[in-house]
């Protein structure tokens, strides 16, 4: 319950075809499999806590500390009741970030694969090298999962996925965080080895 559909999707089936069939059983809940979810309030908990460290990352929590309560209970609304507008009102605030500051303080991403014993892991990362030079996906790539990438010339020796797309390694970090983001406001990459397709 705690990811994303589209990264569940990029894990467990993107070389499977389209549309993607999912099974739902309404009774018999796996609970040695599964995290079996007590109540829609914990995922409202778990949605809101994810966006107070996104917002942690890029703004030192200053932009989610000065809402009020109404304005968080905006967001978790207009996601669960699927709108946009009134979601992207309040979401706005924590996708700007003032003109003087060039970006981001930090990239709010994670990046999961799928053949090590740690899951995800996400770690400091800024948008700009220390001349103020923008920085690209594939420098992203590079710097924590050097074996995705050829340090030369960005050959691919595996497989990554958000959005259920490959994408270019060449794509500015800036605008994949802001147009890109799930709704918690993190970035979701998904790398997976050649041999597992």
């Amino acid at each position: 319950m705690h990811y994303p559909i589209g990264l569940l999707f990029d894990l467990l089936a993107s070389s499977s075809a389209l549309p993607w069939n999912i099974t739902v059983h309404f009774k018999s809940f796996p609970e040695k499999d599964l995290l079996h979810c007590p109540s829609k309030d914990a995922i409202e908990a778990h949605f809101m806590s994810c966006m107070k460290e996104a917002d942690a990352l890029k703004h030192k929590s200053q932009v989610i500390n000065e809402m009020q309560k109404k304005d968080h209970k905006q967001l978790w609304m207009g996601l669960q009741n699927d709108r946009f507008d009134q979601f992207w009102a309040i979401n706005r605030k924590l996708m700007e970030y003032p003109a003087e500051e060039n970006g981001f303080r930090y990239i709010p991403f994670r990046i999961y694969q799928t053949t090590t014993e740690s899951f995800f892991f996400q770690k400091l990362f800024r948008f700009f090298f220390a001349d103020g030079q923008l920085l690209f996906f594939g420098d992203l790539l590079k710097d924590f999962f050097s074996s995705a990438v050829d340090p030369f010339f960005f050959e691919k020796k595996n497989q990554v996925f958000f959005y259920g797309i490959e994408p270019m390694f060449f794509l500015p970090l800036q605008w994949l965080i802001f147009f890109l983001s799930y709704p918690d406001n993190f970035f979701y990459i998904s790398i997976i080895p050649f041999f597992l397709d």
